[in-house]
């Protein structure tokens, strides 16, 4: 299959074909998203609570999301990779901005960044964009939000902040992003966005109105039950099939049946009399 560009996804919306987007934050992951023809994987800061066990998003550094990156990389031979900025990295002046910026695009090989927040990263995605660094911005529901109100609430749901949301996307495309994810805003409201952007729109919890779709494989996979949101289709329960492998395992070890002769190297019968008869001689 070639290489997704962002060319290519930007040619799907003209062809009204949806566009499909995981988070990935390992080599194995992406390997079999990038195979099952998946367009485009996010190492997003939701590792943090997928994948390291922390409370939110908030905590995760610039280095760990390198760290994931680059393994995520190495599993994606076609797909697009887009590497989060994370929470304050985009905060201070430009040129701190441009070196984690730098940092993300150079020693990962990612192909483009994802900034999440309202009208405060539109300077930010501009002159990132002006750097020569692709920029898809992540509004409606994000973490930054969740810090100011303490709720993951929808956005957007009434007259006044769609429009604000509205205007926002058209700020952002004019700034020269190419692609708006959007999380967690009313469908009529994505479908208006939709319509309105000639840059495709991904959506989380937005709607099927969409360009296309993004999901987390843990919550879609049943691999992390701490909170699964209301949008998510759970595809597969595998916490019960690994759960029942692990305890399978512990049995078997327990009764003696696992290893088996089956799951043994085994010598040649001469090579073990001749190490057994240098032992008896104390060799």
């Amino acid at each position: 299959m070639k290489k997704v560009t962002i060319s290519a996804l930007q040619k799907k919306k003209k062809r009204g074909e949806k566009i499909t987007v995981l988070t990935a934050y390992d080599y194995p992951f992406a390997r079999l998203a990038d195979e099952a023809g998946i367009d485009c994987l996010l190492v997003s800061d939701v590792l943090g609570q997928v994948g390291l066990g922390y409370d939110s998003t908030v905590p995760v550094s610039l280095d760990e999301i390198v760290h994931h990156t680059r393994a995520v990389l190495k599993g994606a031979s076609r797909a697009l990779v887009v590497a989060k900025m994370p929470f304050l990295s985009t905060a201070g002046s430009f040129d701190k901005v441009l070196d984690a910026a730098g940092v993300l695009i150079k020693e990962t090989g990612a192909h483009a960044l994802e900034i999440e927040g309202g009208e405060e990263i539109l300077l930010v995605v501009e002159m990132l964009v002006q750097a020569g660094i692709p920029v898809m911005p992540h509004i409606g529901l994000t973490a930054q939000h969740f810090l100011r109100t303490g709720s993951f609430g929808f956005q957007g749901s009434t007259a006044e902040s769609a429009r604000r949301i509205l205007k926002l996307a058209v700020d952002l495309q004019e700034a020269g992003a190419f692609a708006v994810m959007l999380e967690c805003v009313p469908g009529e409201v994505a479908a208006i966005m939709t319509e309105k952007l000639t840059i495709p729109v991904i959506g989380i919890g937005s709607g099927a109105g969409c360009d296309g779709q993004i999901l987390v494989p843990q919550d879609m996979l049943g691999l992390f039950d701490k909170f699964v949101p209301k949008f998510v289709k759970v595809y597969r329960n595998l916490s019960e099939d690994i759960q029942a492998a692990f305890r399978q395992y512990k049995e078997d070890v327990q009764s003696g049946s696992f290893p088996g002769n089956e799951h043994t190297v085994s010598m040649k019968p001469d090579q073990l009399e001749e190490l057994r008869k240098g032992m008896e001689k104390g060799e």
